[in-house]
């Protein structure tokens, strides 16, 4: 990581990536530029309800803890692209598995739960 932004030791491994990835949107943004190179405007479409605030503000913390690549072309006007770095890159490994739960657990539950068709 970056830099520690809450102060004290974490507890574990756990703790100290829930600090990467915490929140609503972050996992959500990993998982679009796992799929590809992405510009602002594209990363808010593939996001859909994030704001720009806050799209904005969790790109420059994933940014400072290494997770993300921001380039700046220098063109007018000027274009921004966002990627994983490597270290984003084994983030999304390891979030993989928790995916797959999520699909196997809780998506089929939410199937199960509807009531039958007649």
């Amino acid at each position: 990581m970056g830099k520690l932004r809450r102060p004290g030791a974490y507890v574990c491994g756990i703790d100290a990536a829930m600090d990467v990835v915490g929140g609503k949107w972050k996992v959500l943004i990993l998982w679009a530029l796992n799929q590809q190179t992405c510009r602002f405007g594209e990363l808010r479409r593939l996001v859909p309800g994030v704001t720009e605030k806050v799209l904005s503000s969790h790109l420059r913390e994933l940014e400072a803890d290494g997770i993300v690549h921001r380039v700046v072309h220098a063109e007018v006007p000027p274009r921004v692209e966002y990627s994983l770095t490597s270290l984003g890159v084994s983030l999304n490994d390891a979030l993989a598995p928790l995916g797959a739960w999520g699909r196997e657990n809780i998506l089929a539950v939410a199937v199960d739960a509807r009531p039958p068709q007649s």
